[in-house]
C-alpha cells in the first residue's frame, strides 16, 4: 500500500463543500445514514462482478462518508477524524497481539479465536453481541455461525451439516402437510440457516453465492423476454412448457459460470 496516500485535498474540498453547499450544509448523520447503505451495497454488487473501476469508485463514495461522518462529529464536538483513526489503529494492535505481543498462533482460525476472546475481556456480554441488529438475514446468519464457531460450538465436519440439512428439509415437509403457516415459516427458516452453515462449510461466502444466482436468472429471464418479442409472442400467453423450451434453448447458448475474469 502506497503509505504517501494523502486525504488532505479530499477534507479540504469537504469543509468547503459544509460552507458553501446548501445541500452539504443540511446534511446530518440521520440523513447520511441511508445513503451510506447504499453506497456499502453499491461496492458489493462491484465485489461480486469483479469490477475494479467500480470498486475504486464505491471506496472513494464510502471514504467520503467516513469523513463526512468525522466532520459532523467535530462539528459537534463529538468526536475527530484523528480520533476515529487513533482508536482503528489502537484496536488494531490491541487484537493482533500474535504481531504486536507475545501470543502464538497456529493460523488463521487462531487468530479468529484470540479476536472474540480479547472482545469478550473487552466486556462484550456476548459473543454474538458484535453482529448488528439490521444486518440482512442471510448475511446475519453467516457472521452468527462464524461467531459460535470461535467457541468452539461448531459441527466436526461438513457431512454432519449435511445431515442437519436433510433433517430439517424433512421437518419442513412435515409442517408442510400440517397447514400451520407460523410452523412452516419456522421449519423454513431453520433449513435455510442449515443449508447457509453446509455452504459456509464448504467456504463459499452463501450472500455472494445467492446474488450470483440472482443475477444469472435476470440475465436469462431478460434473454427469454428478448427472443418471445422478436417472435411476436408474449410470455404471459404461452404455457409453462413453452417458456421453459426457450429458457432450455437459452442454457444451451450461455455457458453456467462466466470466466473469473478481473474485469
Amino acid at each position: 500500500m502506497n503509505q504517501s496516500a494523502d486525504i488532505s485535498r479530499l477534507v479540504n474540498i469537504l469543509d468547503e463543500l459544509r460552507e458553501k453547499c446548501p445541500w452539504d450544509k443540511k446534511q446530518n448523520i440521520h440523513t447520511l445514514r441511508q445513503q451510506t447503505i447504499e453506497e456499502t451495497y453499491e461496492l458489493a454488487d462491484a465485489i461480486t462482478e469483479k469490477n475494479w473501476d467500480g470498486i475504486k469508485e464505491e471506496l472513494g463514495d464510502l471514504l467520503l462518508h467516513v469523513l463526512f461522518y468525522a466532520k459532523i462529529g467535530n462539528e459537534q464536538n463529538k468526536l475527530t477524524l484523528q480520533e476515529v483513526i487513533d482508536g482503528i489503529c489502537d484496536k488494531l494492535i490491541k487484537r493482533h497481539p500474535h504481531i504486536y505481543g507475545n501470543v502464538k498462533v497456529a493460523d488463521d482460525e487462531d487468530v479468529k479465536r484470540n479476536w472474540e476472546q480479547i472482545k469478550l475481556a473487552e466486556g462484550k456480554k456476548s459473543v454474538l453481541s458484535g453482529v448488528p441488529n439490521s444486518l440482512p438475514a442471510m448475511v446475519k446468519a453467516m457472521r452468527i455461525q462464524e461467531k459460535a464457531k470461535q467457541v468452539g460450538f461448531e459441527w466436526a465436519n461438513k457431512e454432519q451439516v449435511w445431515e442437519k440439512v436433510e433433517e430439517e428439509k424433512v421437518e419442513l415437509l412435515e409442517a408442510v402437510e400440517s397447514g400451520n403457516v407460523s410452523h412452516i415459516e419456522e421449519e423454513a427458516g431453520d433449513l435455510f440457516f442449515s443449508v447457509i452453515n453446509y455452504v459456509r462449510f464448504l467456504k463459499v461466502d452463501a450472500e455472494n453465492a445467492l446474488e450470483l444466482t440472482n443475477k444469472k436468472f435476470i440475465k436469462r429471464f431478460t434473454l427469454m423476454e428478448e427472443m418471445v418479442s422478436k417472435k411476436g409472442m408474449n410470455l404471459s400467453e404461452m404455457t409453462l412448457a413453452e417458456m421453459d423450451a426457450i429458457w432450455n434453448e437459452i442454457k444451451k447458448q450461455h455457458t453456467e459460470i462466466e470466466p473469473d475474469n478481473e474485469r
